[in-house]
């Protein structure tokens, strides 16, 4: 088949869209399949076999200056004119702008391709593209609704209508995922909240969980850093959980010898900074991000515990690399992870999202027990290697391409015989 697979911002490393991009288009090309990628900035790193076509925004949140105003030299079009115009109105443009670019691309270009898969943008411009007749999939990784939900709950006075205006183009996600047919998701909890949030027939929702490379994500360290705990966030928001995890962080540091790897990159100013500081942990605390996937294999294989506190995960990514490198876990009880991990306490132990007291019992019950630590970690990464595989999601993910262009062509076939 040839796959044009769009992806409006692929930050690689980091978030569940840029690695989904990168290794679902690997396989893709491994089993045969000529793969295309269209995405704006932060543009993917791919892997040979895999082409990349730039559609580039005006990349208004990029750093050391987001949110910056661009000089009326880059304005190209009208829709650099609705991105800017959307971004100074305090909303969020990228999948709006995004959509319509890779549609009038593709639209000059529809002959190339088989099927369009597009990766969570869920713009205005699928419509445009879907009348093309091009089969079309989708994958959701999980309705933002929950992030605005959170965002919401933690705002104060303007700063609740700020939060609601950048969550603006949820309205927008929905009315796109009720027209799509064919709709991807990463696990049954976003299954069903696809349907419940955006009033999507369940139907129309298939289940493809993520994968995770054995080969790199393993134990890289022995003995493990002592009194090492390591989290992934990919962004400091508070549906991560993180100022969760340093209240308990901290409970624990009064009388142990511990030391906190966060692989985020905080906010300059932010809450996460405050919090450290007023807890008194800002020694024992430390941040790396921009990672290859090695090397974060590294820092998650040389703690002896990683913890997950999300208040609400569509899947998640580090509690399977996590288990992959046979670090044992500490986790909330939200989302998906449940799935990923299983409920049993085997691989992990669960606790309430939130819950500082709580989240603090389990690591100091697993810090104390080094040999439940080697069980939960083996067992872990027993399961990652038996349930989670890149070339698993890839061979699914085909035959759902080829489900809708069967679809497309069924339909187009009755289109002709009524016209007769």
């Amino acid at each position: 088949m040839r796959i044009a697979l769009l992806s409006y911002r692929s930050k690689p490393h980091c978030g569940g869209q840029g690695v989904y991009v990168r290794h679902l288009s690997r396989e893709l090309a491994a089993l045969g399949h000529e793969v295309e990628v269209f995405s704006g900035q932060p543009y993917p790193e791919l892997d040979p076999g895999v082409r990349l076509t730039k559609l580039p925004s005006l990349d208004l949140y990029r750093e050391p200056d987001p949110f910056r105003t661009p000089r009326r030299s880059e304005i190209r079009d009208a829709i650099d004119v609705v991105e800017v115009a959307t971004m100074w109105t305090a909303g969020f443009p990228e999948p709006l702008t995004f959509s319509l670019r890779a549609a009038r691309v593709l639209k000059r270009r529809l002959n190339d391709f088989d099927v369009v898969h597009d990766n969570q943008t869920l713009g205005y411009g699928l419509l445009d593209l879907a009348r093309t007749g091009v089969p079309l999939v989708a994958t959701i990784h999980h309705p933002i609704t929950f992030d605005r939900r959170v965002d919401l709950s933690t705002a104060r006075g303007s700063r609740r209508l700020s939060v609601r205006r950048w969550y603006g183009f949820l309205r927008m996600q929905g009315r796109v995922a009720r027209r799509m047919k064919h709709i991807l998701t990463v696990s049954e909890s976003s299954a069903r909240d696809i349907a419940n949030d955006f009033d999507v027939s369940p139907e129309r929702v298939e289940v493809i969980p993520l994968g995770v490379e054995p080969e790199v994500f393993q134990h890289y360290q022995d003995p493990r850093v002592p009194g090492r705990i390591v989290a992934m966030a990919s962004a400091d928001t508070p549906m991560k959980g993180i100022a969760t995890l340093l209240e308990a962080f901290a409970k624990l540091r009064t009388e142990r010898d511990l030391e906190l790897v966060l692989v985020t990159r905080p906010k300059p100013g932010g809450r996460t900074e405050e919090l450290i500081d007023e807890l008194g942990i800002a020694d024992d605390v430390r941040f790396v991000s921009g990672l290859s996937d090695t090397e974060l294999a590294e820092v998650v294989g040389s703690a002896e515990i990683a913890c997950v506190p999300s208040l609400y995960e569509g899947f998640s990514l580090p509690t399977v690399e996590a288990m992959a490198c046979g670090t044992p876990l500490v986790v909330s009880r939200a989302g998906a992870i449940p799935e990923v991990v299983g409920e049993d306490g085997v691989c992990a132990d669960l606790v309430t999202p939130g819950d500082v007291g709580e989240l603090a019992g389990a690591l100091e019950a697993l810090l104390d027990d080094p040999a439940r630590r080697q069980r939960m970690g083996a067992a872990g990464r027993q399961r990652a290697l038996e349930k989670f595989s890149w070339r698993a999601v890839a061979e699914a993910t085909a035959a759902a391409y080829q489900r809708a262009i069967d679809a497309t062509r069924t339909d187009a076939n009755h289109e002709e015989t009524r016209a007769c």
